[in-house]
């Protein structure tokens, strides 16, 4: 029989990390200083203390013992381990009116050299924005124009109009007032059947008021009558002017009838 395997080999032991990420109030430390090996915890925790102080604090001797609960002795021996590793140097600086008054200079990586303070530039001056042209005023014949548009929010909520789209649009509606469109019908097309993600109303309007613009309306001038004249039909009877009795033909002036004209050839 086969001896077992174990499957796998047990866990070690060891640290685990759990990192938040710091965004504010946090202090940057090498290793070089945590992982020290010739310094003590205390050493290395007054080091990080100084490190995360601001410039111009006060880090004397006492200064330190009042707000930690080591003494001033071990405080004053973490100090000259920080010392002797580079990682404080402490000095008096004279005066002007002749008092000493101590120094203390924090070295995050000693030995490094310290980059140059660089200056902070200067913000960019903002770009100024271009202005939009101020909307030509408004006509006094668009006046009714705008009116209707403004009133576009009583039939639909969503059609509420700025003042600057309202002058744009409206002489967009003067023409379809023009072309002899009621003011209720063009009310009626420019609120009938929006999109239910209406996101731009004024930009909807402009195009509907240009896509269904309806044609002008042509008022025909009546055609001229035609002048009929009228002739009399000719008389197919003529007036004997002998005897007066009318007769059939169109004689000339002074023709008689059958009858004189026969009178008149016997008397001859």
């Amino acid at each position: 029989m086969a001896s077992k395997q174990p499957s796998a080999p047990p866990r070690a032991s060891g640290l685990i990390h759990v990192n938040v990420r710091h965004t504010t109030r946090y202090t940057v430390v090498g290793n070089h200083l945590a992982q020290h090996r010739e310094l003590s915890l205390l050493a290395k925790g007054l080091a990080v203390y100084i490190q995360s102080l601001p410039a111009g604090a006060s880090v004397g001797i006492k200064a330190i013992a009042a707000l930690h609960p080591e003494s001033e002795l071990r405080i004053a021996a973490a100090l000259r381990e920080l010392e002797k590793h580079g990682y404080v140097k402490r000095t008096k600086e004279r005066l002007p009116d002749g008092r000493f008054v101590p120094r203390t200079i924090s070295y995050n990586r000693p030995g490094a050299e310290p980059e140059p303070v660089r200056a902070t530039p200067p913000p960019p001056e903002p770009v100024p924005r271009p202005k939009r042209p101020a909307p030509p005023p408004l006509a006094e014949r668009d006046r009714p124009a705008a009116a209707l548009l403004a009133g576009l929010r009583a039939h639909e909520p969503r059609l509420l109009l700025g003042e600057a789209d309202i002058e744009r649009l409206a002489p967009g509606v003067t023409a379809w007032l023009d072309r002899g469109a009621h003011p209720e019908a063009v009310t009626r097309t420019l609120t009938a059947t929006l999109p239910d993600n209406l996101a731009h109303p004024a930009g909807l309007l402009a195009h509907r008021l240009t896509a269904l613009l309806p044609p002008p309306v042509h008022i025909a001038a009546p055609a001229p009558r035609a002048r009929v004249t009228v002739t009399s039909p000719r008389s197919p009877f003529a007036e004997c002017s002998d005897c007066g009795r009318p007769f059939r033909g169109a004689p000339p002036t002074d023709a008689l009838c059958r009858d004189c004209r026969h009178t008149d050839t016997e008397a001859a």
